[in-house]
């Protein structure tokens, strides 16, 4: 595990006042739970007292005036420990989720402006821990971290001052076992923290193999490898039980002391208290109401610790939490954006680009080419050679290194982000389709794309037949990631999407590589009216996807080495074209 992982220092002032941010627009709720709290205190706190009264003034001296207001009293205490405590904990839980509400929409809108580098960088269960795990190890610190402990220091101060009032001998004797109980509590706490980061570890060990093994099921199957992917998720699955019962262990161990601890201190509050009565200094009452106090006393002193591992638990994810949100948008909108007014021209100029994914091992080398407006390009070339990179630094997902990409003479960087990448449509070669239904996928949500145009695109890639052939049509559930769906009709629902929002660019990476022979074919009559007007790119392995167009750029090691139509390029003796063309017809 991570040291990142493990719960840090349980208070940290800089973190709380960053924290206190996300609090103080409920500053009102947070004031009504600690008002709520110290009178749910008050009320437990004079039961006790009330049952004196009743022993001492009514029950001892054999008189019943007085007995049933006392009564009555002791009632209303109970009642109205239920009413506020029901009270307190709905307006603390209501503050906490509120402050978690706010963050995570906070951390998602973070996540969703972050550049395609950071999501290279982090696996999506690690980002998925911050949205959940973290977020709701906060929330604990809202509801059973630093207001309790509050309460629990106040209770025992409380106590320890009715206590004293009442007879300071039994109280000494009542506190003399606060130290070692002190101690034991810290000693187990501190075993049980290390056991609690070993079953967290275990914990998402045990995740990520369940998450691989189902996603990868059917190679399972196909490789008959049930049993081996069975003993190997069973031994992850066997130290995670280890783990837990030694956490279990400690638990039980320290229970069990703890309840010996307030049974020598109820014994020797009873032994003192009994030779008390009969010498005289103590009252029955005053025995009775001691005995209720010590029960009080012990479980804060308990609780304290189990306080303190949730306030590092919640320090640690704060601080993976900012960390997350810290974070810096490298790509993002130029503070003075050039807007698009109107449509696109389409004109696209790649001046001397140079990226890579790592910037030492650069992917493309002085890249530079220009598209016209309206004109169709194809981009070929051995895998690896950086044709979809160029998309990706089209649409800034990532930016370049050095040179510039300009879109109608203009820097892209000096666009608004979300106006340019609304102008520039792209059907990746990996599609993905939301959960939802067949309309929502293809407009995304999106008010400006009506019904109509969503049932124009699937009519323009020849997909409304097989949505009118559904019982739901267009409503027509879609289950995650589109598993209910073939990968070709995925990847046509997909090229209906990007041409819904009409855009003045269109970027087909591999659009047709999952459809059959007789579809692609229907697909690329339609591209003939859909490209029309439209600047677009076709990436392709198969090359006679891009035989017709306009023109076809060929990389190679990422350096454009040549360019031409399909007939100039084949009639190259030595051409990577031509070898690519004559591999592909052998």
């Amino acid at each position: 595990m991570s040291s990142r992982d493990a719960p840090g220092k349980a208070y940290d002032a800089k973190m709380m006042r960053r924290l206190w941010g996300y609090i103080r627009p409920y500053r009102g709720l947070v004031t009504r739970s600690l008002v709520l709290l110290f009178a749910v205190s008050a009320v437990q706190l004079v039961q006790p007292y009330l049952i004196k009264r009743v022993i001492d003034d009514q029950i001892g001296a054999a008189k019943l005036e007085g007995l049933g207001f006392l009564a009555l009293l002791f009632l209303a205490a109970l009642v109205a420990e239920f009413g506020l405590r029901f009270a307190q904990i709905y307006v603390l839980e209501q503050t906490g989720q509120n402050v978690v509400f706010d963050l995570r929409n906070e951390s998602f809108a973070h996540l969703q402006r972050l550049p395609s580098s950071f999501f290279d960088r982090n696996p999506v269960g690690k980002l998925m821990t911050r949205l959940t795990s973290d977020v709701e190890a906060l929330h604990e610190l809202f509801t059973s971290g630093v207001v309790m402990i509050l309460a629990d220091l106040l209770k025992l101060f409380a106590i320890a001052a009715i206590l004293l009032w009442m007879d300071w001998r039994l109280a000494l004797i009542t506190f003399a076992v606060v130290p070692p109980t002190l101690v034991l509590t810290w000693f187990f706490r501190s075993r049980m923290r290390e056991t609690y980061r070993h079953v967290r570890a275990m914990v998402a060990k045990l995740n990520i193999e369940l998450q691989e093994s189902v996603s990868g099921m059917r190679v399972v199957q196909l490789f008959a490898r049930e049993r081996e992917t069975l003993e190997r998720f069973g031994e992850t699955n066997r130290e995670h039980e280890r783990a837990q019962l030694l956490g279990v262990r400690y638990d039980s161990i320290f229970t069990a002391v703890a309840e010996l601890f307030g049974s020598i201190t109820l014994a020797a509050i009873v032994w003192a208290g009994g030779w008390g009565i009969l010498e005289g200094w103590v009252t029955f009452g005053t025995l009775v109401a001691f005995i209720e106090y010590s029960a009080k006393c012990f479980r804060p002193v308990q609780e304290l610790s189990q306080r303190y591992t949730v306030m590092q638990s919640a320090m640690a994810a704060g601080e993976r939490i900012f960390g997350l949100l810290d974070t810096p948008v490298t790509i993002k909108s130029p503070p003075r954006p050039r807007r698009i007014r109107e449509r696109l021209k389409g004109e696209i100029v790649f001046d001397d680009v140079t990226f890579g994914y790592d910037p030492d091992r650069p992917v493309l080398h002085n890249v530079s080419f220009r598209i016209a407006p309206g004109e169709r390009i194809g981009v070929v070339g051995w895998t690896g050679s950086g044709k979809s990179t160029l998309i990706r630094l089209l649409v800034r997902l990532y930016d370049v290194q050095s040179g510039a990409i300009l879109v109608d003479g203009v820097d892209i960087r000096e666009y608004d982000l979300a106006e340019l990448r609304r102008s520039v449509g792209v059907v990746l070669q990996d599609q993905f389709l939301f959960s939802g239904t067949i309309e929502s996928n293809i407009s995304l949500g999106d008010p400006r794309v009506t019904r109509e145009g969503v049932r124009e695109a699937a009519e323009a890639v020849r997909i409304d037949r097989l949505i009118q052939r559904l019982p739901s049509g267009y409503d027509e559930a879609v289950r995650e990631r589109g598993s209910n769906f073939s990968a070709g009709e995925k990847q046509l629902l997909s090229f209906a999407r990007a041409i819904a929002f009409d855009p003045a660019v269109l970027v087909l990476d591999e659009a047709t590589a999952s459809v059959d022979p007789e579809t692609e074919r229907g697909v690329q009559r339609a591209l003939a009216t859909v490209l029309s007007g439209r600047t677009s790119i076709l990436i392709a392995h198969r090359l006679a996807t891009v035989r017709d167009a306009d023109r076809i750029l060929v990389l190679h090691h990422g350096r454009l080495i040549e360019q031409g139509q399909h007939e100039e390029l084949i009639a190259k003796s030595e051409g990577v074209y031509r070898t690519l063309y004559t591999l592909q017809n052998a």
